[in-house]
């Protein structure tokens, strides 16, 4: 390293500016800290096991079918979020990249329950993908890698927002919620597989963390960049809603009469509202100041 080089770099917590604890990546630093210490290899199976054995065919068949989406969904964004974390890194954001280190950290965390909860109560090793239909392709296959690898060559906000809209608002806010919402609905209100609900239980707590980041990321993107930012974030939302909610009505018709009682309707509209919940969110943003942002997002 050159004489200039050495000479040039600053160490931010060496420096008078030290770390912004009040940042909200801060705020959810320490949540993942005291929250995210959770070991998937600890959830006991046991009952889930025998529970499982007891399920009929058709309904092992949608929890395989849930499960899989969800199992290439975790794999898929523990893959995709690196490009993310090196901007952030290039930018000199050091909250933030400590925070996401933590996020990439749970993210692999839960393709490893995941996988678990497939091999020990399941028992299945065939191919998943069989599940993977048109519309979870458009996103998982296509959307979603796509978006995540272009940020290894540009790092506009334009990008990080088409980026984080793809990665937090549908795939976590939108379809990982309802997946929630579908594993409560079997697990719980049948009173089965009870490692199963604890698991779900922690990750969704995990997630919560993940989607309050990428409100601070696109509330940021969108005080810094304006109207354009905006616009581009809503475009983004509305592009992929058709195939998210592709997705929960894919699940349902692949079934009939639909295991568990569960029924279509009651996941598209919490889909639909987690929807504009989110955009609600990011478009209080235009009005705001970055100050005022970082006051309001991860402080909950």
């Amino acid at each position: 390293m050159a004489a200039s080089e050495q000479t040039a770099r600053v160490y931010q917590t060496t420096s008078p500016r030290g770390l912004d604890r009040d940042l909200p990546p801060m705020r959810l630093w320490r949540k993942a800290k005291k929250l995210g210490i959770w070991d998937p290899e600890q959830i006991d199976f046991s009952q889930d096991i025998l529970d499982w054995r007891q399920l009929s065919d058709q309904e092992r068949e949608s929890l395989l079918h849930l499960t899989s989406l969800f199992q290439a969904g975790e794999e898929s964004v523990t893959l995709d979020l690196l490009p993310l974390i090196q901007i952030i890194a290039a930018e000199g954001r050091l909250e933030e990249e400590m925070f996401l280190t933590a996020f990439l950290w749970e993210e692999a965390k839960h393709v490893e329950l995941f996988r678990r909860f497939l091999d020990e109560v399941a028992d299945d090793h065939s191919d998943l993908a069989r599940f993977h239909g048109p519309n979870y392709r458009t996103i998982f296959y296509q959307e979603l890698p796509e978006a995540m690898s272009r940020l290894a060559t540009d790092n506009s906000p334009a990008a990080q927002a088409q980026a984080s809209v793809t990665y937090n608002m549908i795939v976590e806010g939108v379809l990982a919620e309802t997946g929630y919402h579908a594993y409560y609905a079997t697990l719980a209100r049948n009173s089965i597989l009870p490692g199963m609900q604890q698991a779900v239980s922690n990750l969704k707590s995990d997630e919560a963390r993940h989607l309050a980041y990428g409100v601070f990321l696109l509330s940021r993107l969108v005080a810094e960049g304006g109207d354009e930012i905006w616009r581009l974030i809503e475009d983004r939302m509305t592009l992929l809603l058709g195939p998210a909610i592709g997705i929960i009505t894919d699940f349902f018709d692949t079934y009939d009469p639909m295991p568990f009682g569960l029924e279509l309707e009651e996941f598209t509209e919490f889909a639909t509202r987690q929807f504009q919940s989110r955009i609600q969110r990011i478009e209080r943003a235009r009005h705001q100041t970055l100050a005022e942002i970082c006051q309001s997002t991860g402080a909950e």
